[in-house]
């Protein structure tokens, strides 16, 4: 799991069709670029991204497979 402050891109959603549909239209797509800003003790995330706050809890936050962006280049 990504830490505070880490900028990562989204590389998969490992979701069910509801929420994988869900998700995008939050606007977390495959290839976008999220900050993680908060993460809550239980695994629960505050994701930035262009001035945008996203929650996700924690299982929603398992779902989405990320690598970091110096990895990624």
């Amino acid at each position: 799991m990504a830490s505070v402050g880490e900028s990562v891109r989204v590389m998969a959603l490992r979701a069910g069709r509801g929420l994988d549909r869900r998700l995008t239209e939050l606007g977390l797509n495959i290839g976008t670029e999220v900050m993680v800003s908060h993460k809550q003790s239980g695994g629960g995330l505050l994701l930035a991204r262009d001035g945008t706050r996203l929650a996700l809890g924690s299982g929603m936050a398992q779902k989405v497979l990320v690598m970091k962006l110096e990895q990624y280049q």
